[in-house]
């Protein structure tokens, strides 16, 4: 079974259709692992339990913050391949 990754891609508009989630997906995994830190800062300090204890809610964010950093470095090299493509054609 071929992944999205497993062909070359026909032009720029399918390279953005594939990109544009994985901005989104960052920015999700990053905003829950912002929360999550959120929540065991403040169930340290009231020294309670949220539903878990702190250092569940602090291996949390790591986690989710971990997992949106492949999402972002896929996101950020397609990016500036396409920015050097455009310069390259402007140059010519």
């Amino acid at each position: 079974m071929a992944g999205r990754w497993a062909q070359p891609f026909k032009d720029r508009k399918e390279l953005k259709a594939t990109l544009n989630p994985m901005g989104l997906q960052f920015h999700i995994c990053w905003f829950l692992g912002a929360i999550f830190a959120v929540l065991g800062l403040i169930a340290a300090a009231m020294n309670s339990a949220l539903g878990l204890e702190p250092i569940y809610w602090l291996l949390l964010a790591i986690a989710a913050f971990l997992a949106g950093i492949p999402m972002l470095v896929t996101w950020a090299v397609a990016l500036h391949l396409l920015s050097i493509e455009a310069s390259s054609k402007k140059e010519e």
